[in-house]
């Protein structure tokens, strides 16, 4: 059936409508997005860069039975003097124990041992669970810590405006009566062409962006803090109940291990609950957590005060093996022990979605899937670039104007507000928007003086 004329004219307004937020956040989030996609797509292969560039530091020849870990935490700190802080046993039998030592200087580094021969193979200043100064660095650009608070702010914002503009793209690429949806790039040449390259770009990537924009948001301050808080509240996240009869220090355990469960890091260490005595030995401990049946890759955090807890985690890329133990440091018992299992619901998804971000639950595959969305995401920030360039008039932003149709503007307010509810960040930059359009419109109406 035929539309009518103003059926016609209130579509082509919700169009233009729709167009011109999409083409304000694109501007708005695009050096984000760069940032995140070059970053990120860096980061998926953190490993295989850490293990070719300090290969000398953490490969070794096997060479018989390892060492014990006394041994070897006590060649890495009579080369490195300092305080024991944790110590990771070789996790294949070609690869170097690694400890850390906190120095009288205040800085930590990671003792490289080879475990057969307790030769001292170098250090390199503690990288955490990026593995590398270098790879720390990528990590910390990626989520904008360098620039402290605010930057994370950033990131979630633009994080959630990445979900949004998913979905006002695929609405502007949908056919409606004329054929703009296209699934290859028909135009040769020009502005058309960036056009096409644009939109098929996107519409291929579309459900990859959205879900690393989601798997993402669980460690940003706002939306992820209140995630966790939820979640924990429902009993789908961590389970109440493990803490009630141990008690516990106002450490997280983020702040015991490089890398812990998501919704486990604001978790607080437990304290050790025997009578202070003489410590368990480093020795007894790795025999008790493989006891327990611990996957190789682990790393043992040693107790910080005489009531603190020796702290086992691991984090492989089999999620279903991540697991924390903490470990009363006197008698050796074992106070808490939960792995990816023990979870609520909402706690092994976000779990699952965070390993398949990072690279790591499908192995190489998982990586090139990724890296080619990470390079969409670039492709999709420069042409939108020259979309925006090749049509802005000289000396102008070239943004487009508004819809004369108030329906219209009312219908994009609710969708707006909801929105802004369920990214908060995303809400707060949409009212920043909305003061500069007010300011754009105030100065433009302004009395001129002849």
């Amino acid at each position: 059936m035929p539309q009518s004329p103003t059926q016609t004219s209130a579509r082509a307004a919700l169009y233009r409508a729709v167009w011109r937020w999409h083409f304000v956040a694109g501007l708005f989030v695009l050096p984000f997005v760069l940032i995140l996609a070059v970053t990120g797509g860096i980061y998926l292969f953190k490993d295989e860069i850490n293990n070719t560039a300090y290969h000398k530091l953490r490969f070794v020849a096997p060479e018989g039975s390892a060492q014990l870990a006394s041994q070897i935490t006590g060649a890495a700190l009579e080369a490195y003097p300092g305080k024991l802080v944790s110590y990771a046993p070789a996790p294949a039998p070609d690869r170097s124990a690694e400890v850390d030592i906190l120095g009288a200087d205040g800085l930590k580094d990671t003792i490289y041992v080879n475990p057969y021969t307790g030769k001292v193979l170098g250090h390199l200043w503690d990288g955490g669970a990026a593995g590398s100064p270098a790879m720390y660095v990528v990590r910390k650009l990626h989520s904008l810590e360098y620039v402290g608070w605010f930057g994370n702010r950033l990131i979630e914002a633009a994080a959630g405006w990445l979900v949004l503009l998913v979905g006002s793209g695929i609405y502007l690429w949908w056919p409606r009566g004329r054929k703009l949806g296209t699934w290859r790039v028909k135009a040769a040449k020009g502005r058309p062409w960036w056009r096409d390259l644009h939109a098929v770009t996107g519409i291929y990537v579309a459900f990859f962006i959205v879900f690393l924009a989601m798997t993402g948001l669980p460690w940003s301050a706002v939306w992820g803090g209140k995630f966790y808080q939820y979640a924990y509240a429902l009993g789908l996240g961590m389970p109440d109940g493990y803490w009630s009869k141990i008690p516990v220090s106002k450490e997280p355990v983020s702040e015991a291990v490089d890398r812990a469960p998501w919704i486990m890091e604001h978790q607080p260490v437990p304290l050790s609950q025997s009578a202070p005595g003489v410590p368990q030995t480093l020795d007894a401990v790795v025999a008790k957590v493989e006891q327990l049946g611990l996957v190789a890759g682990y790393a043992i955090s040693m107790p910080k005060g005489p009531t603190g807890v020796f702290t086992a985690s691991v984090y492989p890329d089999d999620i279903s093996n991540e697991r924390v133990i903490h470990l009363d440091q006197y008698s050796g018992k074992v106070l808490y022990d939960a792995g990816l299992a023990d979870l609520g619901t909402l706690g092994r998804w976000a779990e699952w979605g965070i390993s398949v971000h990072m690279g790591q639950e499908f192995g190489l595959m998982n990586q090139i899937v990724l890296l080619i969305a990470c390079l969409a995401m670039i492709l999709l920030s420069v042409s939108g670039a020259m979309m925006w360039w090749k049509r802005r008039p000289s000396r102008a932003l070239g943004v487009p104007p508004l819809p004369a149709d108030g329906r219209i503007a009312r219908g994009l307010l609710v969708l707006a507000v909801a929105a802004g509810i369920f990214f908060p960040m995303v809400g707060l930059s949409m009212l920043v928007l909305v003061a500069v359009e007010l300011a754009a419109f105030a100065w433009a109406r302004r009395p001129r003086i002849a």
